[in-house]
C-alpha cells in the first residue's frame, strides 16, 4: 500500500509537470486558432513557423551562438579542468568553490552582473556580447563534466609518454585528450543544450535587433499567443530534451566506468 502511495504521488507530480507541455504539443496540431476546441489535424503552423522571418531568424541567432559558445566553452574549460586538476589541493578547492558559483547562481543575478560588466567595458550589447555570456555561463558545465574523467585517469600514462621522448603538446594530445573524450562531448552537448534553452541570461546580454528563440518566444507571447509558438515550443522541446537523454546517457555510461 505504501508502495502504490509513493507511486500514484510520483506519477502526480509528474503529470502535474508535463501536461500542460503534452497540451502544448497536441495543440500545435490543432487546425484552430482557438485553445479551446480541436477543429482537426493540421501542419499548418510548422509551415507557417518556418515561412516566419523573425523566426528563422532567431533560429539562425540560437544554433550560431549554440554552436560557438559550446566549442569555445569546451575549449577552454577542458583547459580549465586539466589545469585544476593539478593544482595542489589548497588552491583546487578554491578554485571549484568559484566554479560552483556560475552553476549555483540565480540566473537574472548572473544575466543583470554579465550585463553591467559588458556595459563597463564598453562592449556594445549585441551577437558579440551574447555569444560572451553564453561562453561565461557554459564554461563551469564542461569543467564539472571532464574532471571526472581527469580523476579515472592514470597519472603515470603522461610521464611515461614524457620518458619516452615525446613532447608536452604531443603526449596531452596523443595520451590525456583521447582518454578525457567522453567527459569533453558530454561537456560540449550539455553547453549546447544550455545556451539553446537559455532566456534570462539572454535577455539582459542582448541588444536590440539580435534575439534567441527564448527572446523571439517571449515577445511574441506578450502579444497574445500565436499557434506559431506552439509549434516552435514543440520543436524546442523535442530538440532539448533529445540533447538532455544523450548527455544523461554519456553521464550514466561515465559513471560505470569510474565503478
Amino acid at each position: 500500500m505504501v508502495k502504490f502511495i509513493k507511486r500514484f504521488y510520483t506519477s502526480l507530480i509528474f503529470l502535474f509537470l508535463y501536461a500542460p507541455i503534452l497540451v502544448l504539443i497536441i495543440f500545435s496540431f490543432n487546425s484552430s486558432k482557438s485553445r479551446g476546441s480541436w477543429d482537426g489535424f493540421t501542419l499548418n503552423w510548422y509551415v507557417e513557423m518556418f515561412q516566419d522571418r523573425q523566426i528563422m531568424s532567431a533560429l539562425y541567432v540560437t544554433l550560431g551562438i549554440a554552436v560557438l559558445s559550446s566549442i569555445i566553452a569546451t575549449i577552454i574549460g577542458t583547459a580549465a579542468a586539466i589545469g585544476i586538476y593539478n593544482m595542489n589541493r589548497f588552491n583546487k578547492g578554491i578554485i571549484m568553490n568559484l566554479t560552483y558559483l556560475p552553476v549555483l547562481n540565480a540566473d537574472i543575478v548572473t544575466g543583470i552582473s554579465l550585463m553591467l560588466l559588458l556595459i563597463f567595458l564598453k562592449i556594445p550589447l549585441g551577437f558579440t556580447s551574447l555569444l560572451l555570456a553564453h561562453i561565461t555561463f557554459n564554461i563551469p558545465y564542461v569543467i564539472l563534466s571532464v574532471l571526472p574523467k581527469l580523476r579515472q585517469l592514470n597519472k603515470h600514462l603522461y610521464e611515461a609518454a614524457l620518458d619516452l621522448g615525446a613532447s608536452p603538446l604531443y603526449a596531452l594530445r596523443k595520451i590525456i585528450i583521447p582518454e578525457i573524450k567522453p567527459g569533453i562531448i558530454t561537456g560540449l552537448l550539455l553547453a549546447f543544450t544550455l545556451s539553446i534553452d537559455d532566456f534570462v541570461i539572454s535577455f539582459f546580454t542582448t541588444g536590440s535587433g539580435v534575439a534567441n528563440l527564448s527572446i523571439t518566444i517571449y515577445s511574441m507571447a506578450r502579444r497574445g499567443i500565436n499557434p506559431k509558438i506552439n509549434a516552435l515550443s514543440t520543436i524546442m522541446f523535442l530538440s532539448v530534451l533529445t540533447l538532455l537523454i544523450i548527455v544523461n546517457k554519456r553521464m550514466d555510461n561515465t559513471e560505470e566506468g569510474d565503478n
